[in-house]
């Protein structure tokens, strides 16, 4: 008789019982002569011991202006180390930081700061084509909570900054004292892809506790270093990057503003990075680089791809050529702090490269039938739920999203489908909303998509549905080819799959794209794709659906 897919992370490693203020200061008691923090783009560097004077002055700065426990402060700005500092100042004053998307618009920074009620506004003058000061102004009339803006790189961060002066570090301590690490701390909206994104309230031990057993997993220490050319303002660069260095006394190495392959690199060559984390999509641009050989990686041993399904061939890739022996793969969400699953490092080329691991310590998981809610034996898809320390306190402000999202038992739904194997390493099959149902069977695109990129000229791949008139649903790929490849056309695709894949898997349509719609942490825009496909392929009647 199969087992249930149900699995449960025991660890003789406990969890840390202590808020990010206080687990920060006793990393700099242990390691506060070993270097903190790099900025490439300016040059600073930090050592913890220097990093946390920076942070109490700026939790003392904030103090002075009135920011008190609970109160939220808004963070509108790309990678840099003010961001970093701001991320621990709130977190030792009981502030909680709300990361807004640098992508935004203002029909989308004003739904943010209002539904979260941001007091005080921590932004960027300007960040590639966005003036975030005119944004700003068009928005504040419309956010009566927003009280205070303090824009980077000018006499408003030095303000509150001499404003620490009035404020006392006995001061700073007691506010620390009366803190408890199960106390909101962050606010990260979620990208929605229908209506508005909802904010997902995460606390000190849900993040603290992620980021460190995420990077506890790939074995870090005092001694690593890590690149994250990942947002800060998302789960990946905050608690995978930020929490999982400083809980271990390794250096946080921010390569540029946003993501940029050649400077990724360069940082990890001249910082003698041991640790690289990215998206798909980030180590795929690293690996297309003409002169990707000319770089020096040989620092590497680790590092994590995740955010959305990783192609086995780039992961391989990574192994190979970028000496990422012990690249390991995370599975989760923002509600999740984010991680639920991941693979270890002495896991197999298999289980590194077509599975997204295992539970995590202290991390339940289990896959239910959508329908029933019961859970399916091994070897069957069902939907990922998970339940620990790390699921939310809940979306802001929502109860009613909130309850939808995390049952009685305080099981978080993902929407997620997955297959456990039997030696319970799980293996993320589409979205309960990605599926796609052709003729009543059912396909899963993350399998054509993996399948299609051992094609030799198929760089990158998506796959989505369409309607159809006789079969509900179609395939439909969308392909980047490697520069300089022979254009495919459909025909040429289905032949590739003929005989390999079963009939109603070979996609019907192939769009051969430069690029892929997508968010700023590199999650695909599938939502987006199927718009566009209907009106490339003139399938966007009544008649079709």
């Amino acid at each position: 008789m199969s087992l249930p897919s149900y699995a449960s992370g025991t660890s003789a490693v406990p969890l840390l019982g202590e808020t990010i203020g206080a687990n920060l200061e006793r990393t700099v008691a242990s390691y506060g002569d070993r270097e903190a923090l790099v900025e490439l783009a300016t040059g600073r560097r930090w050592t913890y011991t220097e990093f946390n004077a920076d942070v109490d002055r700026f939790a003392r700065g904030l103090l002075a202006r009135g920011i008190n426990k609970g109160d939220r402060v808004g963070i509108w700005a790309p990678n840099c180390a003010e961001w970093t500092i701001t991320q621990y100042a709130t977190a030792k004053l009981g502030a909680i930081l709300v990361n807004i998307n640098p992508a935004y618009r203002t029909h989308e920074l004003a739904y943010a700061l209002n539904q979260s009620g941001v007091k005080l506004l921590v932004s960027a003058t300007a960040f590639k084509t966005s003036d975030y000061r005119a944004m700003v102004d068009d928005v504040r009339a419309d956010c009566p909570a927003l009280t205070d803006v303090v824009y980077l790189g000018t006499a408003d961060w030095d303000s509150v900054v001499e404003a620490a002066a009035g404020v006392s570090a006995e001061q700073l301590a007691e506010r620390m004292a009366g803190l408890s690490f199960d106390d909101p701390i962050n606010i990260q909206y979620t990208s929605g892809t229908t209506g508005f994104p909802k904010g997902a309230t995460l606390s000190h031990h849900n993040i603290l506790n992620n980021g460190y057993f995420v990077t506890e997993t790939i074995g870090f220490g005092p001694a690593d270093r890590l690149c994250i050319p990942v947002p800060f303002y998302h789960c990946f660069g905050m608690v995978m990057g930020n929490l999982g260095c400083t809980t271990h006394g390794a250096c946080m190495v921010i390569p540029g503003p946003a993501f940029e392959p050649a400077a990724t690199l360069t940082a990890v060559q001249d910082e003698r990075c041991t640790g690289l984390y990215g998206v798909p999509t980030m180590f795929i641009a690293e690996l297309d680089l003409p002169d990707f050989a000319s770089y020096d990686l040989s620092s590497l041993r680790t590092g994590i791809m995740a955010g959305s399904p990783c192609p086995i061939e780039v992961m391989k890739r990574c192994v190979a050529e970028m000496h990422m022996a012990e690249v390991a793969i995370c599975y989760g969400m923002t509600e999740t702090s984010p991680v639920s699953t991941q693979t270890r490092r002495d896991d197999d080329l298999d289980r590194r490269t077509s599975t997204v691991g295992q539970v995590l310590p202290h991390v339940e998981v289990k896959l239910v039938d959508p329908a029933t809610g019961l859970v399916v034996p091994r070897g069957e898809t069902g939907e990922l739920c998970t339940r620990g320390y790390s699921v939310m306190l809940g979306y802001w402000d929502d109860p009613e999203k909130t309850a939808e999202a995390i049952d009685q038992a305080r099981w978080m739904h993902t929407g997620d489908l997955a297959v456990m194997r039997d030696d319970g390493y799980v293996n993320i099959v589409g979205r309960i909303k990605d599926m796609v149902i052709r003729g009543g069977e059912n396909v899963y695109p993350r399998e054509i998509e993996e399948f299609l990129y051992t094609h030799p000229d198929i760089a990158d791949v998506q796959a989505i549905g369409v309607p159809d008139k006789k079969y509900g649903e179609e395939l439909c790929a969308w392909i980047r080819l490697h520069d300089g490849a022979t254009p495919l056309d459909a025909e040429a695709v289905r032949e590739f799959c003929k005989g390999r894949l079963a009939h109603y898997k070979i996609p019907r349509y192939v769009l051969l794209v430069d690029e892929f719609p997508m968010t700023v942490t590199g999650k695909i825009r599938k939502v987006e794709m199927r718009e566009k496909s209907l009106a490339l392929l003139g399938i966007d009647g009544p008649e079709h659906r």
